[in-house]
């Protein structure tokens, strides 16, 4: 895993290797950052012979590194030149002028606004962040330099995988010049490395019951979520996956390997807790409608003894009438709520919080709850405060029923025996990397169901 700080934990880091520096102790850091920044540029440039290079310079230590990494672009060939970020507001820059712009104006600590020159056709690599760029929740208050790739120290911030932040990154470098992490409450972007680790291998003798998934999904017209879950848990390694609609649809196709049967029409959280203890997860609410008789149902089906997956409609019947979360609050198993934001508000989350994650982290802790709040960057915390940051997905995933099959994922990996945060962060990452993998126009959510399998292997298959 790799850890994100924010920029207050940035600084306490800072501060912390500083102290132990001894004298001169700025320098040794600024010197390492600019050489890093310098390697970078020259790999960007194939090359630095010959080549312009123009470096954006501010007052602050960012402006330090820029300079210490124009001195070593010199020596290595380049021609170099220094503008200050004060006068760079309505200058223009195109390939007559440089091969590489360098924005070293303002690093994490900047506030306000500032203006860029007008960039043209030339690659840019920012330092530390992007300047004007909140470093903490990836908003943006003024213009902000697009950088292709941005060289960060010792860990990336929060603001680079949340918000605006991604698209003005690039791709990031992250570079190790002697600071490291100190905050126990850091949070942590999640790798296919960590994913294997957590997912148990499937064992020789194992027989279909060992992991098995119940879903409580679908409705009147509402088919296609029941059965994206189900297949979704299938793809991901459940053994067996039972399936029950409510009445009302009781022609839907079940898909062919999942064993399903409608539910009943009155009491049916009672005809459900007959036998959920022969399943090692359930997942509830994809596609299930809405109403205060399918509230009572599924709060009845949240006090069965089982780790449990919570997902759309089940979200808000997860809430009684008065506005109180007591079914989720007593609950004793593992715990996973999918919301988006609209959702997120629902719950009682503070859903216009800047603070993402620890708005996040709140509501799980109020909760009891593992919390996987969907985004381009979905944020995992669970009740004790542990956050995993996922970036493997895109905008592709933005399209009807892939919450259905994120939900299905996870369910099967807590089916698998994952603890309730790494199977939210394995499912989420897988379900990611699945999404990304499909053609950028016209991808639709079975596609992904249709990935799950061959992403898992590959993930797997790297560290076997």
């Amino acid at each position: 895993m790799i850890a994100v700080l924010t920029p207050e934990q940035m600084k306490l880091a800072d501060a912390a290797a500083l102290s132990s520096a001894g004298e001169h102790h700025e320098s040794v850091f600024i010197e390492r950052a600019g050489y890093a920044v310098a390697q970078v540029a020259r790999r960007m440039l194939g090359g630095s012979y010959g080549k312009q290079v123009l470096v954006i310079v501010g007052k602050g230590h960012n402006g330090d590194d820029g300079r210490v990494a124009a001195q070593w672009l010199q020596q290595w060939g380049a021609a170099t030149t220094l503008m200050n970020a004060d006068d760079a507001g309505g200058q223009f820059i195109d390939s007559r002028c440089a091969d590489l712009v360098i924005d070293a104006a303002y690093g994490i600590g900047f506030h306000g606004s500032w203006t860029p020159p007008f960039v043209f056709d030339v690659p840019v690599l920012a330092v530390d962040i992007p300047s004007g760029v909140n470093a903490l929740d990836g908003s943006v208050n003024s213009s902000v330099l697009v950088a292709n790739r941005t060289v960060t120290f010792g860990a990336p911030k929060t603001g680079m995988l949340l918000g605006d932040g991604p698209s003005f990154c690039g791709e990031i470098d992250i570079v190790d010049v002697g600071i490291d992490p100190l905050d126990d409450d850091t949070a942590f972007l999640v790798e296919a490395t960590d994913v294997a680790a957590w997912l148990p291998p499937r064992d020789r003798v194992s027989h279909k019951w060992n992991n098995a998934v119940r879903v409580i999904a679908g409705s009147a017209g509402m088919g296609g979520a029941a059965s994206l879950v189900s297949m979704a848990a299938m793809r991901a390694g459940a053994g067996m996956v039972h399936l029950s609609w409510r009445a009302g649809d009781a022609s839907f196709n079940v898909p062919t390997e999942v064993v399903g049967k409608v539910l009943p029409e009155e009491n049916w959280a009672a005809f459900i807790g007959q036998d959920v203890q022969r399943f090692q997860s359930l997942v509830i609410g994809p596609g299930l409608g809405r109403g205060d008789d399918v509230g009572v149902q599924v709060r009845s089906v949240l006090a069965c003894d089982i780790s449990m997956v919570i997902d759309g409609d089940g979200l808000s019947a997860a809430v009684d009438p008065t506005g109180k979360l007591d079914t989720l609050t007593a609950r004793t198993a593992p715990t996973v709520l999918t919301p988006h934001d609209g959702e997120f508000a629902v719950l009682g989350g503070d859903a216009g919080s800047p603070d993402r994650i620890g708005a996040t982290k709140a509501l799980a802790a109020r909760t009891g709850c593992t919390i996987v709040r969907k985004g381009p960057t979905t944020i995992i915390c669970s009740p004790d405060g542990q956050v995993y940051l996922v970036a493997s997905g895109d905008e592709r995933l933005a399209t009807a029923g892939t919450g259905d099959v994120l939900a299905g994922i996870i369910g099967a990996f807590l089916a698998r025996g994952l603890a309730a945060p790494e199977a939210a962060a394995a499912g989420a990452f897988i379900h990611g990397m699945a999404g990304s993998s499909l053609p950028t126009e016209g991808a639709i959510a079975r596609d992904v169901v249709a990935l799950i399998s061959d992403v898992l292997s590959e993930v797997m298959s790297d560290v076997c």
